[in-house]
């Protein structure tokens, strides 16, 4: 499921990421008595309330989706939960257990993407790997980090095409493990 709103939609209704839908939708409806664009008669005023207009719409959405879809026992968690877990499962070299426990967060930020982008490295994935980098550096465009993971995943993406690194994957993961 890909997220239409890269931040905490939460944060920016004011609200705390467990919210129900009825609290998001009286956020919702108050925030855009403050900020809507026909309350300011200065251009610029008006431009920069579309604006805030804009995402506050864009956060109500995922909000709303997020917490309509939750039910007791739907076993979502906080991305910061669900990274700490994925990424000790990662550690602990339990690649696809850590991809499960990651799926498990309700929203999805930057650091979420790129620890997705990790494990999928991890499990040669390239492509998808480097689809998940792409995500994280769209939501932190300044980060070199994630900028530098995102290259070297397209250069295993393109290089992942070639006979001898084929070869050299297999061999790595059938005797290596033993």
């Amino acid at each position: 499921m890909a997220a239409l709103y890269r931040t905490n939609p939460f944060r920016v209704l004011g609200l705390t990421t467990g919210a129900d839908a009825q609290t998001v939708r009286i956020a919702y409806r108050q925030r855009v008595k403050e900020c809507h664009p026909d309350q300011f008669t200065d251009p610029v005023q008006q431009q920069k309330a579309q604006q805030e207009l804009v995402e506050l719409n864009l956060a109500y959405e995922e909000a709303l989706k997020i917490a309509s879809q939750r039910k007791v026992g739907f076993n979502q968690i906080s991305p910061e939960e669900a990274k700490h877990f994925a990424q000790r499962l990662a550690e602990q070299g339990n690649l696809q257990s850590a991809l499960r426990q990651l799926e498990r967060a309700d929203y999805r930020d930057d650091g979420w993407y790129y620890l997705h982008g990790t494990i999928l490295m991890g499990l040669h994935k390239y492509e998808q790997a480097h689809d998940s980098f792409r995500e994280a550096v769209k939501g932190d465009p300044d980060n070199r980090e994630y900028r530098a993971k995102a290259l070297d995943a397209a250069l295993a993406m393109k290089n992942s095409h070639r006979l001898d690194f084929k070869v050299k994957t297999w061999f790595n993961d059938t005797f290596k493990k033993r």
